[in-house]
């Protein structure tokens, strides 16, 4: 018999918010936490703002000498997953640590310690190169990290399928859950992209935004003038549990997790199917294991990336899916605020789901000033919405055709 799945702890580490509380007041009022890049000199740069995260102290969190040899995309997720852990009050000493999980998406892992490491190869020659460059770097260190700082001996896997990365990680953690091989996982996604390389590698694609005057108003996704993606950083955890083991130790529960769906454009390595079909497909899939109409889902929190082509075959792939009732529900797409978190954004927008749930409130897509015809749903524009939230749905789109869509929804006993 399947498990209910309910989540029940919140860490995030995003560029408008460190911790939950700052985090979600911000996304409710619209704020921005893009800005111009500072971790580097972007002067030679076409794209020089970001969504990055600033006074971040790993040391809050991580034992110094740990902390040290952890690349940020690790730092940023056992940090989030301690605050994940405390906002869950799961007591460590209480649970069965074998029957805990770790579920984790990193789009591309330790990027700065790539670049790092390789000019030491370049400058200083093969024998100064890290011993520490390896366990720092691989994507799946992020998981195995926060399973070696809290102990945990349940499944530890790592996934990366680029910007779907943490949403077909907080999936199959769902359906991990709900089989009953674990009791608890730790799920979302960590990225800490800023560093020349990464930065150099898509502005040659042509795919941010060059708004460098105006960091704030930069991501504008369904605008006619919107012009690429902002690069975002942080990370976004949840803690997921069965119902029964939420329900014995009287945990506070956002949200259930109800359904799950996973796709491939098989298509283009970069761009989306033109028509949709693999957004579309993974939505229809998601709906299907949730055993909801489409009628009954009242918000999806968008991929939404603001570039030209991924908000227009989103759109596309929405109106698919519920047909007219695509006109009644809220979209928004909140990387108009945080930038675009690559592997991690599905942890961050899952977490604003839960949220959004618990509290009966849609968060705006900022910066919509000048829509665009080809995108004509309501994407909450500018400003929050207080309105019932019985269930959410969240899309992620990623490079190499990869679709995930993950389906939350309001908790009754």
């Amino acid at each position: 018999m399947k498990k209910r799945v309910v989540i029940t702890g919140l860490g995030i580490i995003a560029p408008n918010g460190l911790g939950k509380e700052e985090f979600w007041t911000n996304i409710k009022n619209g704020v921005s936490g893009i800005k111009a890049v500072t971790r580097f000199d972007a002067s030679a740069l076409p794209t020089r703002i970001a969504g990055q995260v600033d006074n971040f102290d790993p040391q809050q969190w991580i034992d110094k000498k740990e902390a040290r040899r952890m690349d940020r995309f690790s730092q940023f997720a056992v940090a989030a997953t301690a605050m994940a852990i405390q906002d869950a009050g799961l007591d460590l000493e209480q649970v069965d640590k074998k029957r805990v999980g770790v579920i984790l998406g990193s789009g591309i892992g330790g990027m700065e310690t790539f670049e790092e490491q390789t000019r030491v190869l370049l400058e200083k020659g093969p024998n100064r190169v890290s011993p520490f460059f390896v366990p720092m770097m691989i994507a799946n260190m992020a998981a195995g990290q926060i399973a070696i700082q809290f102990g945990f001996q349940g499944p530890n896997i790592t996934t990366v399928t680029a910007c779907a990365s943490s949403t077909n990680s907080v999936g199959d953690a769902f359906k991990l859950v709900q089989r009953g091989d674990a009791d608890v996982v730790i799920t979302g996604g960590t990225e800490a992209p800023i560093t020349p390389l990464a930065f150099a590698g898509f502005c040659a694609m042509k795919a941010m935004s060059t708004r460098n005057e105006e960091p704030s108003k930069a991501s504008r996704p369904f605008d006619i003038e919107r012009d690429g993606f902002v690069m975002g950083e942080g990370a976004g955890i949840l803690v997921l549990e069965t119902l029964e083991h939420a329900l014995a130790r009287g945990a506070r529960i956002y949200a259930e997790v109800v359904g799950y769906g996973c796709t491939c454009d098989a298509s283009h390595i970069t761009a989306p199917d033109p028509e949709g079909a693999g957004a579309a497909a993974a939505m229809a899939q998601a709906l299907q294991d949730a055993g909801l109409r489409p009628e009954e889902i009242n918000y999806i929190n968008a991929h939404g990336t603001s570039t030209p082509l991924n908000d227009k075959c989103e759109t596309i792939a929405i109106k698919q899916v519920f047909a007219e009732h695509a006109y009644r529900l809220a979209v928004s797409s909140t990387k108009s605020m945080t930038g675009h978190l690559l592997g991690a954004a599905g942890g961050i927008e899952a977490a604003i789901c839960a949220l959004a749930i618990a509290e009966d409130f849609v968060p705006p897509t900022i910066n919509l000033e000048k829509p665009d015809p080809e995108c004509d749903l309501d994407y909450v524009p500018n400003q929050g919405r207080q309105m019932p939230v019985e269930a959410a749905l969240s899309n992620s789109l990623g490079f190499g055709g990869h679709n995930a869509t993950i389906i939350l929804k309001k908790f009754r006993g």
